[in-house]
């Protein structure tokens, strides 16, 4: 009885193999049919479900070996400080749009679709572009044209039309995005860098010069004004420098009705480069304090009165008697404020405006020269 049931089993055995074995086949044979199935073929495209899966495989492979490279390339901008990072994002996109391109290709061979097929898709492509994707081109061509021309890079500090500034977050296929110093992205199409004016303050250099205006009443002794500027300009942590080209200057620029105006133009770290409002605010505050350390009047719009004598008294000892002070400890304190140094005196008296651009006028003649030198070997 033994043997008998172990054939028997033997037997259930293979008759079951048999039937998973006719069922493999069978769903085998149905996914192949499913896999050669051509939902295009009334459009004339004869692309199997299966070249369509492998197709999208080959996308999602471009992509991602896009998104490895793109990391690599970010890691080795982290990692090493001096390397150019304006130019590892500028080949960080170009590499992944090109490996989309490639894909895309790879896909069509892979999904068996000829690039004949697509000659009447393409002329419909034109005639879009000639009517609703006009824009969307021209700001892809835009992209490309700032990633090459490099006369925008990640990382600059720009100013656009409307009073938008801010810094260069990223380059994109439509748009760039520029981060404004309150924490607002804006995203501006490629095409207005292209087409309007931009003013990029870090293209050649990441310092720029300043210009804070103030005013001071009539009668006050310019030097003492200047000295009292350049100890504010020396406060405020933003100045790049206190001596040299780039040290700060004063400069007398107007005779207004009621004031003398002056502007201190100083020039600002890179940290402070990127700022506009909150710098100007942080050496007008500095200015008004040594202003008013040094007795130096802030004016508003006045008449002037000519007073000869009052309450007995004459001068500065009348208009004292007529504020309330003591004459004597106002004319003291005035005096005490005032007094320079014959040496201090001679140093402030420098113009610097007329310093600056006699300099700047002299670097452009030696340029000049240089270059005609450069040019023209035999007239060493």
């Amino acid at each position: 009885m033994q043997p008998a049931n172990d054939r028997n089993l033997e037997q259930t055995g293979d008759r079951l193999r048999d039937a998973a074995s006719g069922v493999a086949r069978r769903g085998w044979g149905d996914i192949q049919e499913l896999l050669q199935f051509q939902p295009l073929q009334a459009f004339g495209i004869e692309v199997t479900i299966g070249g369509m899966i492998t197709a999208v495989l080959a996308i999602l492979a471009a992509m991602a070996l896009s998104a490895l490279l793109r990391r690599a390339l970010r890691r080795y901008g982290e990692r090493y400080a001096n390397a150019n990072q304006a130019a590892l994002y500028t080949v960080s996109r170009l590499l992944h749009y090109l490996l989309l391109v490639v894909g895309i290709l790879l896909a069509f061979d892979l999904a068996g679709v000829p690039l004949g097929k697509f000659t009447v898709f393409a002329g419909a492509i034109g005639v879009g572009l000639g009517f609703g994707l006009q824009a969307i081109f021209s700001n892809f061509i835009s992209g490309l044209i700032l990633l090459f021309d490099r006369s925008l890079k990640v990382g600059d500090f720009v100013e656009l039309e409307g009073d938008i500034r801010g810094n260069v977050r990223a380059i994109n296929i439509r748009a760039t995005r520029i981060t404004t110093n309150d924490n607002i992205d804006v995203l501006v199409p490629n095409s207005e860098f292209v087409t309007k004016r931009v003013v990029n303050w870090t293209h050649a250099s990441v310092n720029r010069r300043v210009r804070v205006p103030f005013a001071v009443a009539y009668g006050v002794d310019k030097e003492l004004v200047k000295k009292a500027a350049l100890e504010a300009a020396a406060r405020v942590p933003f100045t790049l420098a206190t001596e040299g080209e780039k040290r700060p200057q004063v400069w007398l620029v107007n005779f207004g009705d009621s004031a003398v105006e002056f502007i201190l133009a100083v020039w600002l770290t890179e940290e402070a480069a990127r700022r506009n409002a909150a710098i100007t605010a942080a050496y007008l505050w500095e200015l008004d304090t040594a202003l008013k350390a040094h007795g130096i009047e802030i004016p508003f719009p006045q008449r002037d009165l000519n007073l000869r004598s009052a309450f007995g008294l004459s001068g500065a000892e009348a208009i004292a008697a007529l504020r309330g002070e003591a004459p004597s400890t106002t004319a003291a304190a005035t005096d005490a404020a005032t007094v320079l140094a014959p040496g201090e005196r001679a140093a402030l008296a420098r113009n610097d405006a007329q310093a600056d651009t006699q300099r700047v006028i002299e670097e452009e003649a030696a340029r000049a020269e240089a270059a005609s030198c450069q040019q023209d070997p035999a007239s060493r």
